[in-house]
This record gives structure tokens, C-alpha cells and sequence, in this order.
């Protein structure tokens, strides 16, 4: 009998594991595209795919894909749901070690600029995702750019 508790618990456990993110179907430019349009966004595209808004120009400096930066920012789906935010405050970073979308987008930024950044999955997190950000995804985040360090 114990043996069969054992079982059950452990198939239980596995089957709750199974998310509707496995079923998630690859996003592409043509669902920016939609997303840009109803939100009657100005977007550039970059020759990589990346989408960005430059909302907020900004008067500092511009960082290279290497520098260090503080940026705060909100991450979310197309859908609006969010993932990730940062305090008003920031973080830290170095622009080599983030996702690529970060890595060319911050560039785009000056200090004190805001805007938003939709990175394709490529750009992103791949096929393969990360916890709580599905394969395929892309990612919306809106950005402000406070300081190159």
C-alpha cells in the first residue's frame, strides 16, 4: 500500500508540474507588429529585430554594449502581463551580461532617456524560456536609462 501512495504522489507531482507552457506557440515580428499597432506605438526596428520607442530622449551619455549602467524597468508579455520589475531606484548591470535584446537595446538610450525595448525571443530567452517566461516569448519592457557608471 505504501508502495502505491508513493507512486501516486509522485505522478501527482510530476502532472502538476505541466504548464500551459509547454503548449506556448512561438511569437514573431508579425505579433510586435500587432502589438505596436494597437498601442499606437513609434517604433524603430533594428537590423536584428529588435523594436524600440524612444519616449524621452535623455541628455547624458550613451552606453556601449559593454558598459555598466543603471536601468529601471518593468518586463511583461504581449498579453501585459508582467514578470520582472525593478524599484524606481534600479539595477546594476553590466550590458554584456544580460539578454542580447538588452545588450543592443540599452545602446539606443542616453542617460535620463525612457522608452521600451520588445525583444523576439531570439533576442531573449530562445525557444527553450527560462521559470515564468515561456519558449518563444518575446518581451516587452519599458526602460529608463539612469545611469552609465
Amino acid at each position: 500500500m505504501k508502495k502505491y501512495l508513493v507512486l501516486f504522489v509522485t505522478i501527482c507531482s510530476l502532472f502538476s508540474c505541466v504548464s500551459d507552457e509547454v503548449n506556448f506557440k512561438p511569437q514573431t515580428e508579425e505579433d510586435i507588429i500587432k502589438y505596436i499597432e494597437a498601442n499606437d506605438l513609434n517604433a524603430n526596428r533594428s537590423n536584428t529585430g529588435l523594436y524600440y520607442v524612444i519616449s524621452k530622449e535623455g541628455s547624458g551619455a550613451r552606453p556601449t554594449n559593454s558598459s555598466n549602467v543603471t536601468v529601471a524597468y518593468k518586463g511583461y508579455f504581449l498579453d501585459g502581463e508582467t514578470f520582472d520589475e525593478s524599484s524606481s531606484e534600479g539595477i546594476s548591470f553590466g550590458l554584456n551580461q544580460v539578454i542580447l535584446g538588452w545588450t543592443e537595446g540599452i545602446t539606443y538610450f542616453k542617460e535620463g532617456g525612457e522608452g521600451k525595448l520588445l525583444v523576439p525571443y531570439n533576442l531573449g530567452y530562445g525557444l527553450n524560456g527560462r521559470p515564468g517566461i515561456p519558449g518563444g516569448a518575446v518581451l516587452v519592457f519599458d526602460i529608463k536609462l539612469i545611469s552609465v557608471n
